[in-house]
């Protein structure tokens, strides 16, 4: 980098410190906040940190817009069209959030202090399209942010310029968590721009131990299993992938939609042992009168569940009145084989919109919208009609 920073230099084409031209390349919510950050440092002032910003994003044919056009357009700023990159040689460095394209070597080179990116995992763990999901859904007590150097041809290997953990509170979800590392991040993006040729000199390569991958989440995911997951698995999946899939299961063959769910330590009333030996199986169903909560049996333990989509959005209560009640009317504690959840397994799944193969940064749901097709749910593992499965 050293040779190039000189050549630009004697060129006269970069700068030696702030204010820099930045171009920015990003799709997504995660990616706005560091935008806007951007933004915000080019307000003239004597510390003002970025003189020139445009924006690369991603083609869209979806309605509406990828995020990251939108923040560009109200903020008029100009956008480029990838692989479209504005004009070459006019930026001191580009910064990635959430852009899901490798950038070559070749364009990479055209600035003469690199590419930056802002990761929401502490690297190497959860290299890949999805960081923050994965820290949810595996229970992580602590993620964090890395800004890196980018490297071409593979994602997040590149040298560590700054690199800060966060303590994941509890029973956060990955909506939550995405608000809070893409603030941070844009933090601490603006601190490495403030001194970014000291912050490049001290950057340091990713150790090689704890890699671990963060692979895009597909609609599949959202299946629950009741044969193989325990109740605070469903939970912690709930947590981190509800907000872009709603968990789905089976209802007397028809899918339904999950929401709401809830431990059934914090349902008032409830005791575990009171259902322990109630002969239930995996994804038998009963009420919680005084809750209002049906309570669905796991792998391991009962999960509380307030929401049902079924056609239409329907309370707990609604739903074991409408299709419930007749069972439990003599006993509300006695399990009936035919009231319970089925696991399905997604075969086939129809992507309405996709846009490329974008692997975002934290997520996929501001780039895909899927809809279930009727005949996407191969066949139900039920252990009482079919001993096998």
């Amino acid at each position: 980098m050293r040779g190039r920073l000189l050549r630009a230099w004697r060129d006269g084409v970069t700068a030696a410190g702030p204010p820099w031209r930045v171009l920015f390349f990003g799709s997504d919510r995660f990616a706005v906040t560091a935008l806007r950050a951007l933004e915000a440092a080019r307000k003239p002032s004597e510390e003002s940190l970025v003189s020139r910003l445009e924006v690369v994003t991603l083609p869209s044919r979806l309605p509406g817009d990828l995020p990251v056009r939108r923040c560009a357009r109200e903020l008029r700023l100009p956008v480029h069209e990838w692989p479209h990159t504005g004009p070459v040689g006019q930026f001191d460095v580009g910064v990635v959030a959430s852009f899901g394209r490798l950038l070559s070597e070749d364009l990479i080179l055209q600035f003469p202090y690199g590419v930056l990116n802002v990761h929401p995992s502490c690297l190497p763990r959860w290299r890949g399209p999805a960081p923050i999901v994965h820290a949810v859904l595996h229970g992580d007590k602590v993620t964090g942010v890395t800004i890196m150097e980018i490297r071409p041809k593979r994602f997040d290997v590149g040298p560590i310029v700054k690199q800060e953990e966060f303590a994941v509170p509890p029973r956060c979800t990955a909506k939550e968590l995405e608000g809070m590392l893409s603030k941070m991040g844009a933090n601490m993006l603006i601190s490495v721009l403030k001194n970014l040729p000291e912050s490049l000199k001290n950057k340091k390569e990713q150790p090689k131990e704890g890699v671990t991958f963060a692979p895009k989440i597909s609609i599949a995911k959202s299946c629950i299993k009741w044969e193989e997951q325990t109740a605070a698995q469903i939970i912690q999946l709930h947590r981190a992938i509800g907000s872009m899939f709603p968990l789905q299961t089976l209802w007397k063959g028809t899918t339904v939609k999950l929401l709401d769910f809830v431990e059934v330590d914090g349902i008032p009333g409830f005791s575990d042992q009171i259902f322990s030996d109630c002969g239930a199986v995996p994804g038998s169903l009963l009420y919680h009168k005084v809750s209002q909560t049906l309570i669905a049996r796991c792998k391991e333990g009962w999960v509380g569940i307030k929401t049902v989509v079924l056609k239409k959005q329907l309370t707990a209560v609604d739903f074991y009145n409408g299709y419930m009640h007749s069972w439990f009317q003599q006993n509300s504690r006695t399990v009936h084989q035919e009231c319970r959840f089925q696991t399905l397994e997604l075969s086939t799944a129809k992507k309405t919109e996709r846009e490329g193969n974008v692997d975002t940064g934290h997520k996929t749901i501001d780039v895909f919208k899927y809809v279930e097709e009727d005949a996407c749910f191969s066949r139900t593992r039920d252990p009482l009609r079919n001993p096998s499965l």
